[in-house]
């Protein structure tokens, strides 16, 4: 046990370092494009803050600006009196405006851009890096063939249905080929068009439409999905297609008996074809109390195993085997990479507003969960951290572009407002929008903390500690 706290801890504190990092430093970018343009375009810069409220600490440079690290790490501004009154979130100016030249619309909209402008070059670079290292798949992740119809659904409240997938008829083998009437090339892409579906029936019942290729050829089903799992999402009861290798056989287990061996590539079980784990595993279930015929491929050709009947065994429900499917290396071009972020942040935004979606504030994630969701990709490598950090200022860039008060696009339309005029709007008005829209985005933050991040974290450290006995206190 001591032997394994030094390790840990110094996982947990790289895990920790690389979070700082790469959230603060996404911020930080963000705050610096509007720095860099203020200045290159003559604008006075009273303060560059990473985080809002009061300064852990703060130092004024030699350019006469003061920069800070504040207490609350939910963003950062650059304090930009000639251009935005944005005292309740960024505090009032000492400066004397009146005094100052004014700023032509250009350079307003220049530096209001600008923000996002360096979050997508910041994108763009870490996206060139992943590009260069490649990013390794596994078949499932690719496949947009179902391997798995679930034939029920368990639901929040306990209720176990047959699954929407079953009820419509959709089979092992099917190819997916567009949702929604939206081409999918993968099978995240099929998973999220079925979380971000707004589609509804005439009776007001969710429903979604996916397009099929059975045996060549094209078919269209229409399904109606539940709210399933922890995050109460739609699902319709489907897994990929993939390939089963298995990767190591216990010895004298019922795999061994029937003659399994690593790298072999399970085929059919009773005829049946076997290209999804979970498919695999209830296949077996049913067939335990008797004999069955399973077919591998090993080395190239094609071999038939019989496998005796025997006791199911929850604990191993692979009699004895563990399985892998295929994993390659792909290099995605960054322009493809950022595309497809950008196309999913906005189909996400569009279901948040949709009133016909089931997607809220509490499925989205906060700084807690943004922090977590790095810290868990720090777990697994580098590469994982630099692709969340690609999403995240992708994200950064299009949600500070939103035309909302406080935000760098609200900033845009007063700005273009006041140019379609001819006269600047009344300073109470901006102030009040941007009193009222802060109060809200805080709102927002705190509620998207309290009842979607937190219990997320609470449940996925129940689920760890389930998954790890030694977790658990002894009793």
């Amino acid at each position: 046990m001591a032997s394994d706290l030094l390790p840990s801890l110094l996982s947990n504190l790289w895990s920790i370092l690389l979070v700082a990092l790469f959230f603060g430093g996404s911020i930080f970018v963000h705050e610096l494009g509007h720095f860099l343009a203020a200045r290159r375009r003559g604008v006075l810069v009273e303060r560059f803050s990473i985080g809002f409220g009061p300064a852990i600490c703060s130092w004024r440079g030699k350019d006469g600006v003061e920069y800070r690290l504040s207490w609350f790490p939910l963003g950062g501004y650059v304090l930009l009196p000639q251009l935005a009154d944005l005292g309740p979130a960024e505090g009032e100016s000492k400066a004397d405006v009146s005094r100052l030249p004014p700023v032509s619309y250009g350079t307003k909209m220049l530096v209001f851009v600008a923000g996002a402008a360096f979050n997508v070059v910041f994108a763009f670079a870490l996206a060139c890096i992943v590009w260069a290292l490649g990013q390794p798949v596994s078949s499932d992740m690719v496949s947009t063939r179902i391997g798995y119809v679930a034939p029920t659904l368990d639901l929040p409240d306990g209720q176990r249905v047959t699954s929407p997938a079953a009820s419509a008829g959709l089979r092992v083998g099917d190819v997916v080929r567009r949702v929604d009437g939206a081409a999918v090339k993968e099978w995240s892409d099929i998973q999220n068009s079925l979380v971000l579906g707004s589609g509804r029936a005439a009776n007001g019942d969710p429903e979604v439409v996916i397009d099929l290729e059975r045996d060549g050829r094209p078919l269209q089903l229409k399904l109606t999905p539940r709210l399933a799992g922890s995050e109460k999402v739609r699902r319709v009861g489907i897994g990929p297609g993939f390939e089963l290798i298995v990767q190591a056989v216990a010895a004298g287990s019922p795999a061994a008996r029937a003659g399994f061996q690593a790298e072999d590539e399970i085929m059919t079980l009773d005829g049946a074809s076997m290209i999804n784990d979970s498919a695999f595993r209830l296949a077996l279930e049913a067939s335990a109390a008797r004999e069955s015929k399973a077919t591998v491929r090993r080395a190239g050709s094609v071999r038939e195993l019989t496998l005796p009947a025997r006791e199911p065994d929850k604990k191993s429900p692979f009699i004895g085997m563990t399985l892998r499917t295929g994993y390659r290396t792909v290099h995605v071009s960054p322009f493809t990479q950022l595309a497809d972020v950008a196309r999913w942040t906005v189909r996400t935004l569009r279901s948040l507003v949709s009133p016909h979606s089931d997607i809220g504030l509490d499925k989205m994630s906060g700084p807690v969960g943004i922090a977590r969701i790095l810290h868990s990709a720090a777990e697994v490598g580098m590469r994982a951290v630099l692709m969340i950090t690609i999403l995240l200022n992708v994200n950064l860039a299009i949600f500070n572009l939103l035309p909302l008060p406080v935000l760098d696009g609200g900033q845009m339309v007063f700005a273009t407002i006041a140019r379609l005029r001819g006269r600047p709007l009344p300073a109470n008005v901006i102030a009040t929008a941007q009193s009222v829209f802060f109060v809200l985005l805080l709102s927002m933050i705190a509620y998207v903390t309290v009842f979607s991040d937190v219990p997320r974290i609470m449940r996925e450290y129940r689920s760890e500690r389930v998954a790890d006995p030694k977790a658990a206190p002894a009793k």
